[in-house]
């Protein structure tokens, strides 16, 4: 039965509209997956098991009864927990919202299950998001299924494990600053990081306003690209509680023209190195994408530093003066690893109304300054992050002879929340010791298309999906 939890999405519901495939069958290949592998894991906090098995049954009788069916008709999926499932808690992984449920669907939520999906349950993440790891004090640590002893990154690490084990189909992650990307990196799978507003963040904690409108997101995760397509399709499109929100129809590119664009691409960023394991993932991916008939040269954009700095006044400085105020007075209930973050916010001076109108205005220039840069090449190809998946805990490593801290380690990806760019992240490579090693496509905002494109054609040139040996 574990063979069946290990199709793609777009698989499953194309066996269920064919007959081949019982709804109720996957949903218990799943859930005995869950409780075989779950306990090493500790990649879902909750899972409803009554709820999908009656969602199943439905589903059962709906192909009996020969009805039209949704793109994810019967497909077990599941729900990062900072995002609302009416009757799941949604606790964002802090004590400070212990036992908290959910009173209705997100938008997304009510998307997915439109299309047929069917929830298991929500997953782990870090204290307020607020970590590239997934620890936190109300339910311990998520391991890496490629490695227990090491993580799958965060804040979307139990998203990514779950996928990456076969305990889920699909997944909805968030990404603030490589949040989405990076356990993906980590995990060996795919993820879309969207522009904001694209996917409606409505219903996620922290909110989506102000600078985490900016920054943040919410965009789906899976083991192939065809599946990111089918959950963005399904996810996307505007709504009401999203300040970011914007009316932009699906446009699928012609696959031909596609390969008429220049793709840049680089494999560090002057300032932060990278593995040697990574640099070759990127060159691998490069060459890949000219036997595929891409245009491909070396190119890195000016302002990616600026863009770092200007994301930290955003995320850390502005982020840690709207959870202060939450916090406060609650530090005995507050995870080692929020703590630290906190303590890192509290190294620098908080913003005055003179500062952050500084700040704004400075990304405004970043943006307009890289935008016009990617006119020439407007697909970029880069790492994901410095390093593969780390072990539990660890906060720097030694690259080139270097010291890489933790907050920089990530810089490859907070830059592109900063400019608010689409980015999917996509398994190229592995390290030495057999972990998964991602590389990162990008785009201007609003082209979700072009990049599931690319990353399409790129895994086409990779070849099938193969996930750790976990068992």
């Amino acid at each position: 039965m574990s063979e069946l939890t290990l199709l793609s999405a777009v698989s499953m519901a194309e066996q269920i509209r064919q007959k081949k495939l019982s709804p109720i069958d996957l949903v218990d290949a799943h859930l005995a997956r869950i409780e075989k592998l779950n306990p090493k894991l500790n990649a879902f906090v909750q899972v409803d098991a009554e709820g999908a098995r009656r969602g199943a049954r439905v589903a059962e009788d709906a192909v009996a009864r020969n009805e039209s069916l949704g793109p994810l008709h019967g497909v077990p999926i599941s729900i990062k927990s900072s995002i609302e499932v009416k009757g799941l808690r949604c606790e964002a992984g802090t004590r400070i919202r212990t036992g908290l449920v959910a009173k209705n669907d997100a938008p997304l939520v009510s998307r997915l299950r439109q299309a047929g999906a069917i929830v298991l349950g929500n997953t782990n993440t870090p204290e307020l998001l607020m970590a590239w790891e997934t620890d936190n004090l109300l339910y311990g640590r998520t391991n890496n299924p490629w490695d227990l002893s090491r993580t799958p990154g965060g804040s979307s690490g139990g998203e990514a494990a779950a996928l990456a084990a076969g305990l889920s189909a699909g997944g909805v992650g968030s990404d603030g600053g490589g949040s989405i990307r990076v356990p993906a990196h980590f995990s060996g799978i795919c993820g879309l990081k969207p522009t904001p507003g694209r996917i409606p963040a409505t219903g996620h904690f922290p909110t989506s306003v102000g600078p985490f409108a900016l920054l943040g997101v919410v965009g789906p995760l899976a083991r192939t690209v065809a599946d990111l397509k089918v959950l963005f399709e399904v996810m996307q499109g505007p709504d009401d509680g999203d300040p970011s929100a914007a009316p932009v129809p699906v446009r699928w590119p012609d696959p031909n023209a596609v390969k008429q664009l220049r793709i840049g691409y680089f494999e560090d960023d002057g300032r932060t190195p990278v593995t040697s394991e990574t640099r070759a993932t990127v060159q691998a991916a490069a060459n890949a994408l000219k036997r595929a008939g891409f245009k491909v040269e070396p190119f890195r954009p000016k302002g990616l530093e600026q863009a770092r700095q200007l994301w930290w006044q955003f995320f850390g400085i502005a982020g840690g003066m709207l959870l202060g105020p939450l916090t406060k007075g609650r530090e005995a209930d507050l995870s080692p690893i929020l703590k630290e973050f906190s303590g890192w916010v509290a190294g620098e001076p908080s913003h005055t109304a003179q500062t952050l109108l500084d700040t704004w205005i400075m990304r405004d220039v970043v943006r307009m300054e890289v935008f016009s840069q990617m006119r020439d090449f407007p697909i970029l190809l880069c790492p994901v992050a410095s390093v593969p998946a780390f072990r539990h805990g660890e906060r720097s490593w030694k690259i080139d002879g270097q010291t890489v801290q933790y907050l920089d380690a990530w810089s490859y990806s907070e830059w592109f929340n900063l400019l608010g760019t689409p980015a999917v992240a996509i398994p190229f490579g592995r390290s030495n010791e057999g972990l998964p090693i991602g590389v990162q496509i990008v785009a201007r905002p609003w082209e979700e298309e072009l990049v599931l494109e690319v990353a399409a054609e790129l895994e086409a040139q990779r070849g099938p999906w193969r996930g750790p040996d976990v068992v």
